[in-house]
C-alpha cells in the first residue's frame, strides 16, 4: 500500500513538474534518454524508486549495497596478484623464513607443500627481498635463471641467464625509485616502487637426478643483505622446505581482503596503481588504517569473495575467450597467447587473461610470454577432455604427443588439484611424468602416449600419472627449450581422450 501511494504521489508531482516546465519562459526540450522515471525496474535490484530523479531511501540502500558488492568482486579479481604474493610471503614466514632468508626445495617439490602450479623437476630458490629499511644487495652465483617481481607481481628484472649478469653471476642492488643512495660501481641497479619483492631462482638437477651439486653452488654463491653491510656481508640463512607442510596460496573467502590489507601496510602508499587502491579504499581497505568492516559490509565482502572466486575459476578452467586457445581444434590454452606479460593487446589490458594467469600461477617475466626459440620454457594448460568435459580423477584418459616433441631440453606433464591449483595429492611424488623419467617408453613412430587415471593400464606404469576418484584436476604441459614447431603451430599435442 505504501509503495502504491509513494508511486502515485511521485508520478503526480513529476507530471506537475513537467507541466510547469513546459510553461516556463526558459523551457528546454529534454530528451527522454536523460530523464529518470519515478520507478525503474531492474533485473538485479528490483524496483528503484525516485521523486523527480531523487532516489528513495530504499533505493539508496539497495544501490550502495550493490556498489559495495561490485567493488568487492573487483577488488578480488584485480587484486589476486597482490593477495597471492602476500600469501607466498606468509607461507615463508610460517616455516621460519624472515625477509632476506632463502627458502629452497633442496630435494625438489612435492604435494605436501601448497604452491600454485609448481613442478617437481626444478630446484626452487626464493626469498622476500624487503627494501623498507634501505637498499638490498642480491648476490647471485653463475648459472642461475630467475627474476624479481614486486609486491603487486609486477615485473622488475630478470636475474641470471636472461638478466644483466648474463648467467655469469654478480651483484644486483635493489632500491626504491626515490632512494637517493649513490649506487657503487660493480652493481646492476634495479629501481622499484615497492618494499617487498619476490626473488625466484631455479636450478636444474644433474642428469642422474642429484640436487647436491646445485644446492652447494647456491649456498656458496647466493647472499642477500643490506648495502650498509656490503663491506662485511652476513652469512645467508637457507631453509630447506622440501617435504614441509605449509601454504603459499591466497584465501578465497573474507581472509582474502585481510591479505590485501597486510600487503598495503607492508609497502609504500604508491606501490600499487591508484585505481586499484581506490577500489580497496571504497570497501574500507586503506594503508595506515585498521580494516574493520561492520557487519553489513563484512557480509557483502564475504559474498564478493565467493562471487570473485567463482568468476576466477570460470575464467581459468572454462574460458569463454577463444583468444586463449592455442589451436581451434584442441583444448590446450593459456593467457599468454597474445605474447604480452602485461596482458595487453591493442593498447587494452585483457583483464580476464590477467585474472586467469594469477589465479593459477605465480611469477611474471617477459620471457614467460615470448621466450626465444630454444630457450626458456612454454606452457599449455587444460582442465577438459576432448569433448569439453572437466577431467575426472576417477576416469582414465590418454594423451599423445606426436614425435619429435619440439623441446631442446625436455618436456613434462604435471597434474594439479582443481581445489588448490597445487600438485595433486597422490602416491606419486612426481605429480606427473617427463621425458627424463627413467621408465618412460616411446611409441614406434617416435610419439609418446601418457595415461592419466586412478590406476595404471597394464604395462604402462612408466607412462602413467595417478589421479584420484571424485577429484577434479588440471594439467600443465611444459616444453623446456621450445623449438620452432611449437611457435609456428606445426606441432600439436593431442587432447585428453577418455578410455
Amino acid at each position: 500500500m505504501k509503495k502504491t501511494v509513494y508511486t502515485t504521489l511521485a508520478a503526480a508531482l513529476l507530471s506537475t513538474s513537467a507541466l510547469h516546465a513546459e510553461t516556463r519562459d526558459f523551457a528546454a526540450d529534454v530528451p527522454d534518454g536523460i530523464k529518470t522515471p519515478d520507478v525503474v525496474n531492474t533485473r538485479s535490484l528490483g524496483d528503484l524508486e525516485f521523486f523527480d530523479g531523487m532516489p528513495s531511501a530504499d533505493t539508496v540502500s539497495k544501490v550502495y549495497n550493490n556498489i559495495d558488492l561490485i567493488r568487492g568482486v573487483t577488488a578480488f579479481l584485480d587484486g589476486i596478484q597482490i593477495a597471492s604474493l602476500r600469501a607466498m610471503f606468509q607461507g615463508y614466514e610460517d616455516v621460519g623464513a624472515a625477509p632476506g632468508d632463502v627458502v629452497m626445495t633442496e630435494e625438489l617439490m612435492d604435494a605436501r607443500s601448497i604452491w600454485l602450479t609448481p613442478n617437481t623437476t626444478t630446484i626452487y630458490i626464493a626469498s622476500n627481498v624487503d627494501i623498507s629499511k634501505g637498499p638490498q644487495v642480491i648476490e647471485v652465483p653463475a648459472g642461475m635463471l630467475g627474476f624479481v617481481d614486486d609486491a603487486g607481481f609486477d615485473y622488475v628484472a630478470d636475474i641470471g641467464a636472461l638478466g644483466a649478469d648474463e648467467g655469469k653471476g654478480g651483484k644486483y642492488l635493489l632500491l626504491h625509485k626515490d632512494d637517493e643512495t649513490t649506487v657503487p660501481e660493480g652493481y646492476f641497479e634495479l629501481r622499484t616502487k615497492a618494499h617487498e619483492h619476490w626473488l625466484l631462482l631455479r636450478g636444474t638437477p644433474a642428469e642422474d637426478g642429484s640436487t647436491d651439486a646445485v644446492v652447494a653452488e647456491v649456498k656458496a654463491g647466493l647472499n642477500i643483505y643490506s648495502l650498509s653491510e656490503a663491506d662485511a656481508p652476513p652469512e645467508e640463512t637457507f631453509i630447506n622446505v622440501s617435504g614441509l607442510k605449509y601454504n603459499t596460496v591466497h584465501a578465497n573467502n573474507f581472509t582474502f581482503f585481510e591479505e590485501i590489507h597486510t600487503a598495503l601496510e607492508n609497502n609504500p602508499a604508491d606501490a600499487f596503481a591508484p585505481e586499484i587502491l581506490g577500489v580497496f579504499r571504497s570497501i574500507g581497505i586503506k594503508k595506515g588504517q585498521p580494516f574493520e568492516p561492520d557487519a553489513r559490509l563484512k557480509a557483502i565482502l564475504e559474498e564478493a569473495a565467493a562471487i570473485g572466486n567463482a568468476t576466477a575459476r570460470a575464467m581459468t578452467f572454462s574460458s569463454r575467450d577463444p583468444g586463449v586457445f592455442f589451436y581451434e581444434d584442441r583444448q590446450w590454452n593459456l593467457p599468454f597467447q597474445r605474447q604480452s606479460y602485461q596482458f595487453i593487446e591493442d593498447g587494452a589490458r585483457i583483464l580476464d587473461d590477467r585474472t586467469y594467469f594469477f589465479y593459477f600461477a605465480t611469477g611474471i617475466t617477459p620471457a614467460m610470454a615470448a621466450p626465444p626459440v630454444g630457450q626458456g620454457s612454454v606452457y599449455a594448460s587444460t582442465a577438459k577432455d576432448i569433448d569439453g568435459a572437466y577431467l575426472d580423477g576417477g576416469r582414465t584418459y590418454s594423451v599423445t604427443l606426436p614425435g619429435p616433441v619440439p623441446a631442446a631440453n625436455f618436456w613434462s606433464f604435471m597434474v594439479y588439484s582443481g581445489q588448490t591449483r597445487s600438485i595433486l595429492e597422490t602416491d606419486q611424488k612426481s605429480g606427473g611424468v617427463d621425458s627424463k623419467s627413467p621408465d618412460l617408453s616411446v611409441n614406434d613412430d617416435g610419439s609418446y602416449t601418457i595415461w592419466f587415471g586412478p590406476t595404471a593400464p597394464d604395462g604402462k606404469d612408466g607412462n602413467w600419472v595417478q589421479t584420484n576418484p571424485e577429484q577434479s584436476y588440471h594439467v600443465l604441459l611444459r616444453l623446456y627449450g621450445p623449438l620452432e614447431a611449437w611457435f609456428d603451430k606445426s606441432w600439436k599435442p593431442g587432447d585428453f581422450e577418455p578410455e
